[in-house]
């Protein structure tokens, strides 16, 4: 990569989330790794001011930041962006929407990229188009690096380590469970999903796409994936469990880490993805209640009045989110189990002390730009990775030590 002005830039940085990623941005650089050169891009320089005003009040200090103006539908202003920074964070979403120029622009222009999208059909799509260009010129893609998916993804990668390790042999079978997890869901993450409704509801190869749990490794053997859809109770924990959100993508980012890493992952590997909520009749209540409510909201992003109902009455718009005191008393706790196929069991959780989506997010989000900025060996290989593939290393000391993020054996 020839030498550029910016080590980092943060593309959206005037979003909801993108705020808090500017926040924790400065506070961490200017502390751990002052050497780096970074800047903050985004549509309104009047509003990248803004940031820069209310961050420096949080930090009380005066920041050195380059702020840039960008356009994400503007080819030319992703070139542009993409020729001066060594990595770019891109928290601009509906990705589906607003990414694809972006992502050209890193690919070709050995540009290193890492987002927030929870969309798999924006990500099938950009793998089809820009697979070549990034794997030509050194560009490492590397999509859902927030909550969604990172600790879920680098948690398999570590179990399957672990496995290799003690029993030298992987786990056949990979079982996810949420135990607690407190926070709540910003606007923005409302408008991708209502998008990704909105374009399922008139495209039947797109519904099929998105329930395909193989849509970003069809070089898998393909067996029968297990799936969580319905309340149930649970012999790994003795609880009841109810439906997780957020399996759907996380699935895909595991399975395609598997067809990435052959070493780590048998090709016929199975995950899953539950939330566990308790032993009692109340939790086995509350499960299906849950059940029900993510049921009857991708039954309303069926319908064009449902999804109006959901813009304009029930779900928050983009801009609008948790506040920094939810933030902050926000936390998660998911552990993996595995087992391998001569019946050998382990398992290995991770913990999260922040509100998963946004103050969690932000967190990681910077640490998986940091380890692609500072962390990546000289041979690397352009392409489209998931996190644990090209940066999980990294990450098992990097989210402990900086993002409140812990991995522990159980």
């Amino acid at each position: 990569m020839a030498k550029r002005k910016y080590d980092i830039i943060l593309m959206g940085a005037t979003s909801f989330v993108g705020q808090i990623t500017a926040w924790r941005m400065a506070e961490h650089y200017r502390e751990h790794q002052p050497q780096l050169k970074w800047a903050w891009a985004g549509r309104s320089l009047e509003k990248l001011q803004q940031v820069v005003e209310d961050v420096e009040r949080r930090l009380d200090c005066q920041l050195e930041v380059d702020l840039l103006q960008a356009e994400s539908l503007d080819a030319n202003s992703m070139q542009s962006l993409a020729k001066q920074a060594r990595v770019i964070i891109t928290t601009v979403g509906p990705y589906d929407l607003y990414g694809e120029q972006l992502v050209r622009s890193c690919a070709e222009n050995g540009t290193h990229y890492c987002d927030l999208t929870g969309e798999p059909n924006f990500i099938a799509e950009m793998l089809d188009k820009y697979t070549a260009a990034a794997e030509k010129s050194g560009a490492c893609i590397v999509n859902c690096c927030g909550f969604d998916s990172i600790p879920f993804d680098i948690n398999s990668y570590l179990l399957q380590k672990h496995a290799q390790e003690a029993f030298g042999e992987p786990c056949t079978s990979i079982r996810s469970r949420v135990l607690r997890m407190q926070g709540t869901f910003s606007g923005g993450t409302m408008a991708s999903m209502v998008n990704i409704f909105k374009r399922a509801s008139k495209d039947k190869a797109l519904r099929k796409k998105l329930l395909d749990p193989y849509l970003l490794a069809p070089g898998l053997k393909h067996v029968r994936q297990p799936y969580i859809g319905d309340v149930q109770w649970d012999e790994v924990t003795g609880k009841w469990m109810a439906p997780f959100v957020m399996a759907a993508i996380n699935t895909k980012i595991v399975l395609r880490s598997a067809q990435l890493m052959p070493s780590l992952f048998p090709a016929d590997v199975t995950y899953e993805e539950g939330l566990v909520i308790g032993k009692s009749l109340r939790s086995r209540l509350t499960a299906h209640a849950l059940a029900l409510g993510t049921g009857a909201l991708g039954l309303a992003g069926s319908f064009s009045a449902g999804r109006w109902l959901l813009e304009n009455v029930v779900l928050p718009k983009p801009g609008e989110g948790p506040t920094e005191k939810q933030q902050q008393e926000g936390n998660y706790l998911i552990r993996h189990y595995g087992d391998t196929a001569s019946g050998k069991s382990l398992a290995v959780e991770v913990e999260g002390d922040l509100d998963p989506g946004y103050g969690s997010t932000a967190r990681i989000l910077l640490q998986a730009a940091t380890a692609l900025a500072l962390d990546l060996p000289e041979d690397q290989q352009g392409g489209f990775y998931t996190p644990a593939a090209v940066i999980g290393e990294s990450l098992l000391t990097r989210l402990p030590k900086y993002a409140g993020v812990v991995f522990r054996d159980v």
